[in-house]
């Protein structure tokens, strides 16, 4: 006569257990590949790629408060934009351009050359920025590398200072681990050493929520550095603590021949006065 053996309860219980931390085929864990792919390449990050996704988007500008500003429209770029069609921006009105030279220390715009060039060859005022990672190295070492690969200034009434673009993490964690009293001090360093290699305070990028959430609304630059706030709405809304107003406004994500479009709160003369410092 065969004997019917059962299993005992806690082999029972100990297989049930396995299965649960199992994953299930095709299911994305913390070693699945396609998670891993899913952040975005070191060096594709540009100014507002987190706005979207973060802040939202409302109607363009168009009435209201905002209204009453007179305005002179400029764009910024990246390396995604590729060769751009400075001419047909520069027929629409477009007067000033901004082009990201630098991202961290281990990055710089494979476009530069194009962009750069090329907007000031139609006549545009133009200037460049740097996109930063406070948690790869330190703010004075960033700095560096962006006035030594493009970043630098010159008084040459065509030129304007460069921008430190400080916003959501692309590849992580939102303030980049940094406390709000790091990220301050980051923020400190890298504007100290920008302006003590090119005698000009440097412009702040960045949006009204991540400052508040990664700097705790600290208000101690608003005195020295020009303020470019990025909101896709009517109205620019709440800046951040200490700026009375803005210096440029990032209004759009999709405007005509190039996405981001900006304005410039005053006239051409304003963006020229800014030029020269």
């Amino acid at each position: 006569m065969r004997v019917r053996r059962s299993v005992s309860t806690p082999l029972l219980a100990t297989l049930a257990a396995t299965a649960l931390v199992l994953p299930l085929a095709g299911q994305a864990g913390a070693a699945d590949p396609d998670a891993r792919a899913a952040a975005p390449a070191r060096g594709s990050a540009h100014m507002g790629m987190g706005v979207l996704k973060h802040d939202g988007r409302g109607a363009a500008p168009s009435g209201g408060a905002s209204a009453l500003a007179t305005w002179t429209e400029g764009v910024d770029v990246s390396s995604h934009q590729g060769n751009v069609a400075w001419s047909t921006l520069w027929n629409s009105g477009v007067k000033w351009a901004y082009v990201k030279a630098t991202e961290g220390t281990y990055y710089k715009n494979t476009s530069f050359t194009q962009q750069y060039n090329g907007s000031y060859n139609v006549g545009m005022i133009r200037g460049t920025y740097h996109f930063a990672t406070p948690d790869t190295t330190t703010g004075t070492a960033q700095a560096d590398y962006f006035v030594n690969n493009g970043g630098g200034w010159s008084k040459d009434g065509r030129t304007l200072p460069g921008v430190l673009d400080v916003e959501w993490n692309p590849y992580g964690a939102t303030c980049y681990g940094k406390t709000q009293s790091g990220m301050v001090t980051w923020i400190r360093d890298f504007l100290n050493r920008y302006k003590a290699r090119t005698g000009r305070d440097a412009v702040i990028y960045t949006a009204t929520s991540w400052w508040k959430q990664c700097t705790g609304n600290y208000s101690g630059f608003a005195s020295t550095n020009p303020l470019w706030i990025a909101r896709y709405a009517a109205e620019v809304g709440e800046l951040p603590s200490g700026w009375p107003y803005y210096t440029m406004w990032q209004y759009t994500s999709t405007g005509p021949t190039v996405g981001d479009h900006n304005h410039f709160n005053g006239d051409l003369s304003r963006v020229q006065a800014l030029a020269n410092g």
